[in-house]
């Protein structure tokens, strides 16, 4: 089991920066290929981005490639998005989820077998 806990979150301008931690508990963190997931109201969740199980391959979603980077620290359970120039098209709750099935990319919901709660990020005009 994993438990995934967001933080980070909150309002910023547009053209700003903010950046969303998701602490994990559960000695299997480090195997685990992690994801970053965004669902704005009306909208599905959607993804943003994902890192592998030892941080040595990143994927993005096309709307915050060049803006955002995901990170992981293995060391202290974490992984990280970092998001610059937000616009206001990026607000949403932001979730992190962790695959334990396969070490790999993995971009879509059913990939993610463990979710956090969500982070909000308002990003104002």
């Amino acid at each position: 089991q994993v438990q995934l806990v967001e933080s980070g979150g909150g309002l910023v301008q547009a053209g700003g920066s903010l950046r969303l931690a998701c602490a994990a508990s559960g000695r299997t963190f480090r195997s685990h290929a992690m994801g970053w997931f965004r669902q704005a109201p009306g909208k599905e969740r959607g993804f943003v981005a994902a890192i592998t199980w030892d941080g040595g391959s990143t994927y993005y979603a096309d709307s915050v490639k060049g803006r955002f980077t995901i990170s992981r620290d293995n060391a202290k359970n974490t992984v990280y998005l970092q998001m610059n120039s937000l616009k206001p098209e990026d607000t949403a709750v932001y979730y992190c989820a962790a695959d334990e099935r396969f070490r790999g990319i993995a971009t879509t919901v059913p990939d993610y077998d463990y979710w956090g709660q969500g982070t909000q990020v308002t990003v104002s005009s």
